[in-house]
């Protein structure tokens, strides 16, 4: 069941300050974009709609916004004439609006239902997340007396009493949706910017006789996104949460600062990882899992009790089976390694599937792009690929097949079969001393041209 909460989604910020032809909204965070964490959080509220605002010609924004509603702001004349863009989205909602906006991720589902949820029961015209900030003089000030949000002041505005209060606006806000209307409407933009500030609806209401109320939240929830070296302090901060709800489900983790995570990262129980290792968007990693340090693995699935790295690349499309061995500087693309598989050392599989206890030799290479297409190398279960063998795409490899070291496979190779894909060896005795005498002349020869 849906509540009866509405939420608006205020994504037409300018983002100048990030230098970037990408919208703001759009910066990657924990491998998403900040917006979709916002979307994600916001719907843990189950809220009957969601509307974004955005600017105009700002396709990529409202296409991340999909399936929910935008609305354009015509002008970027301030937070209150971009909530009020979004009016005739909110027809016949009447209870509460939750105001958010798209370039604040870390502000968790918890945080905003604690908001809601005293806006409930006191009645509030309007409540308004704040925090006490270790540095105040940034932010605006919530003024609260005996419970009441009497005003919001900015910090240039605000006087010596005002300035020592530390509990700061976050902007975000929730109002009732039965006043919405006539609360932004009553906004002015007679003020030094002529822009309609948001906060004004805080006085609005308060002059109409209503309840206003202040929510206090975490700091760390509200960090501002405004350049990209905010962007690093948000991913930082998002990353030690990530960090620890893995280890809290049990993950080990020799060093966790040096693991980075997607935000939809998977792990079972008592996965281990070593330094070093990012996972990109779109991995699940099963128990039992050991990954070794220096690993990159994305949009993958890693099964029961595999082994992992150090040094291993595991790319998109790619499924490792239970407990396969995939080893130093192995990459796989787009790869099925089925049950019991190992590809040990240095070797590249693209497009490719390894059947059930298979063995890969070291420097075998699946040549899986001709110039023009990709094409699947099939190894089927129990077979023997030898040291530095190149299997060129299209091909097949039998069950219990084995192809000899050093090997360039060009046909299918049957069931059972041994395949040799090289020139015979011709060996000249006595010829060494002869040969390096000759090079050595050659090479005399090249340096006293050159004087």
């Amino acid at each position: 069941m849906t509540s009866p909460i509405a939420v608006v989604v205020l994504a037409a910020g300018a983002g100048t300050r990030m230098k970037s032809t990408l919208p703001k909204v759009l910066h990657p965070l924990a491998g998403w974009p900040m917006l979709r964490h916002v979307l994600g959080n916001v719907g843990r509220l189950k809220p009957s709609r969601i509307v974004g605002v955005i600017s105009p010609g700002a396709e990529a924004v409202a296409g991340a916004f999909a399936p929910h509603p935008t609305v354009v702001q015509k002008r970027p004349v301030g937070t209150g004439d971009a909530a009020k863009a979004a009016l005739g989205a909110l027809e016949g909602h009447l209870g509460q609006v939750l105001i958010v906006f798209g370039d604040a991720p870390l502000v968790t589902a918890a945080t905003m239902k604690k908001l809601i949820g005293a806006c409930a029961r006191a009645k509030a015209a309007v409540g308004v997340l704040g925090f006490r900030a270790r540095d105040p003089s940034p932010y605006g000030r919530l003024i609260v007396q005996e419970g009441v949000l009497e005003k919001i002041v900015e910090s240039k505005d605000a006087n010596v009493v005002e300035k020592a209060v530390d509990l700061c606006n976050s902007g975000v806000m929730c109002l009732d949706g039965s006043l919405i209307a006539a609360l932004l409407g009553g906004i002015r933009n007679d003020n030094a910017k002529r822009e309609f500030y948001l906060t004004d609806a805080v006085g609005l209401a308060r002059k109409a006789g209503h309840r206003t109320i202040a929510v206090e939240g975490d700091e760390a929830e509200f960090q501002g996104i405004n350049s990209r070296a905010e962007l690093a302090v948000a991913e930082r901060a998002l990353q030690g949460r990530l960090r620890a709800d893995a280890l809290a489900a049990g993950v080990t983790m020799t060093d966790p600062e040096t693991v980075w995570l997607a935000a939809d990262t998977r792990f079972a129980a008592d996965v281990s990882i070593g330094p070093c290792v990012r996972f990109g968007p779109g991995v699940s990693v099963a128990a039992g899992v050991q990954i070794k340090a220096f690993c990159d693995i994305e949009g993958a699935r890693i099964g029961r009790g595999a082994l992992i790295g150090p040094f291993a690349r595991i790319r998109p499309g790619s499924e490792v089976g239970e407990d396969v061995h995939i080893g130093n500087f192995v990459e796989l693309k787009a790869t099925r390694m089925a049950r019991g598989a190992k590809a040990n050392h240095l070797a590249y599989l693209g497009d490719s599937d390894i059947g059930a206890a298979s063995n890969i030799g070291a420097g075998t290479i699946a040549v899986n792009y001709d110039g023009y297409g990709k094409h699947r190398t099939v190894v089927g279960p129990e077979a023997f690929i030898g040291s530095n063998s190149s299997l060129v795409a299209p091909v097949r490899i039998g069950r219990g097949a084995n192809v000899t070291a050093g090997s360039v496979i060009t046909e299918d190779v049957p069931a059972g079969a041994v395949a040799f894909g090289r020139a015979r060896q011709t060996t000249k005795k006595g010829r060494a001393a002869p040969l390096r005498a000759k090079l050595k002349e050659r090479a005399a020869a090249a340096k006293r041209a050159k004087k």
